[in-house]
């Protein structure tokens, strides 16, 4: 008695402890068929939270969410009053989590003013926050250039411009130039720019200067003849730090990089890479077996010349982008591109999907660039009756 006891009561832990791990491994017990089926989860989160999620168009919460489901495509929303929507269509499997975040955008983003300037034109300092300003607005004693760099600076706030030289002092140097015309190339660490200045006497004549961008009212000096061979230095530099960060990529692919990209941009967190094709080339598996869990959007391994693709090395996943749009930019995320569409400022998932305005208001030069903790910066002139020039403002997105 005491034996058949025991072996019921081990018969019955074995069977309990087996639904327990199938449990935790998605299945659940279909009553209706009497049977145990396989299920997946849908982990679905957003920024802001409290977002509503609808499934095949019907609400099942708001996020953050966890949804037990059978397998099979389903069709996920996320909305919320005041933000624009996300969407993208998933196939489920059984056994896995397949983890969503969406990042929603305010309908209304909120200007803040960074300068007071009046600013003839922008120059971003990629990858850094800093810009270079030209300010041209017939104030001898301002007319110049600046740095601004919002870095420990409370954005909301105008944040002080280091003066890297003014224009009669540019003047003084080589006579009146033109601050429109002026060109700059910045060094590999992005300490020293080479400002290209053009005379206004109709000569076009150039003269090339190297300025400091960490010292204020530092010396400009003259680089004019040796020009060219601090450019090949800075661009062999520049070689040397994208080989350091391929280090990290799969080897084949740094390879094939070498050979056939034209390197574009890394995303912040150097995880993924934004690049242009220099000669149709196929792009082999990296990781096999292939990621289960992996993005499910449709990727491109057969590389056409010319084109734009995006590769993300945590998943060895290549997507090609629509065609190449103006202003290509990394989101802080690394999840993100932000580029100009026409008079407005869009942004899409890293693998092309759910694009987004972010920003339809008016902004001049075609110029914008983002910041650290999501921002979007422009240049743009709110008043124009009682102000000539624009100015840098911060649109909050997040």
């Amino acid at each position: 008695m005491k034996l058949l006891y025991r072996l019921f009561f081990v018969t019955g832990f074995l069977v309990v402890l087996v639904l327990v791990i199938a449990i935790a491994r998605g299945y659940r017990i279909d009553f209706e068929n009497r049977s145990l089926s396989s299920t997946g989860i849908l982990a679905i989160s957003s920024h802001p939270r409290a977002a509503k999620v609808y499934i095949n168009d019907t609400l099942k919460g708001v996020t953050d969410i966890n949804l037990t489901l059978s397998p099979g495509a389903y069709r996920i929303e996320v909305k919320k009053d005041g933000y624009t929507s996300w969407s993208k269509e998933v196939t489920l499997r059984g056994e896995l989590v397949m983890s969503i975040d969406a990042i929603l955008f305010p309908l209304n983003p909120t200007l803040s003013p960074l300068t007071n300037l009046g600013i003839l034109k922008a120059i971003p300092v990629y990858p850094t926050e800093k810009i270079v300003l030209f300010s041209e607005t017939g104030d001898e004693t301002k007319d110049g250039i600046y740095l601004f760099d919002p870095v420990n600076q409370p954005i909301s706030f105008l944040t002080p411009l280091k003066q890297l030289l003014l224009k009669k002092d540019a003047a003084a140097l080589v006579g009146e130039v033109n601050l429109a015309q002026t060109s700059v190339t910045f060094s590999p660490d992005n300490t020293q720019g080479i400002f290209d200045f053009v005379l206004l006497d109709g000569t076009q004549r150039i003269f090339s200067y190297l300025v400091s961008l960490d010292e204020a009212n530092g010396t400009p000096f003259d680089v004019s003849t040796s020009k060219e061979t601090l450019l090949a230095a800075w661009k062999r530099q520049r070689e040397l730090d994208t080989l350091k960060i391929f280090e990290s990529f799969p080897r084949e692919f740094t390879k094939i990089a070498t050979d056939s990209f034209q390197m574009v941009q890394f995303s912040p967190e150097e995880t993924k890479i934004l690049y242009q094709v220099n000669k149709p080339v196929n792009l082999p598996y990296m990781i096999k077996p292939r990621l289960i869990a992996a993005n499910q959007t449709p990727e491109t391994r057969t590389l056409d010349k010319d084109s734009y693709y995006l590769y993300d090395k945590k998943e060895d996943r290549n997507y090609k982008l629509p065609s190449p749009p103006s202003n290509l930019l990394w989101y802080a995320d690394s999840k993100h591109l932000l580029f100009i569409e026409g008079k407005k400022i869009s942004i899409i998932d890293y693998d092309g999907l759910n694009k987004q305005t972010v920003y339809s208001g008016p902004f001049e030069n075609s110029f914008f660039t983002t910041t650290s903790d999501g921002k979007i910066i422009i240049l743009t002139n709110l008043n124009p009756e009682a102000n000539k020039f624009p100015d840098l403002y911060s649109i909050s997105v997040r």
